[in-house]
C-alpha cells in the first residue's frame, strides 16, 4: 500500500489457501493489491511440480507485471 501511494505498483503471488485472508486484509485496509493465486499446497512439492505451477502461473504473473507497468 505504501509503495502504491508512492507510485510504485506491485502485487503478490500466494497459494489458494490464502484467498480469504487476502480478501479480509484488502477489506480491512481498504486496498486491494494485484494478485495471482496458485494451487495449494506448495510446501512439499518437488522441484518438477513447482516448475509446472510456475509455468501455469506465468501468463497471469506476466499480466500482473505488464498491468503494473502501464499504471506507472
Amino acid at each position: 500500500m505504501d509503495l502504491d501511494r508512492r507510485g510504485i505498483p506491485g502485487g503478490f503471488i500466494a497459494s489458494t489457501e490464502f484467498v480469504q485472508a487476502a480478501e479480509a486484509q484488502a477489506k480491512s485496509l481498504g486496498f486491494e493489491a494485484s494478485s495471482v493465486f496458485v494451487p495449494h499446497p506448495i510446501q512439499d512439492r518437488s522441484d518438477d511440480e513447482m516448475r509446472v505451477l510456475a509455468d501455469e502461473a506465468y501468463q497471469a504473473v506476466l499480466g500482473l507485471v505488464l498491468a503494473s507497468e502501464s499504471e506507472s
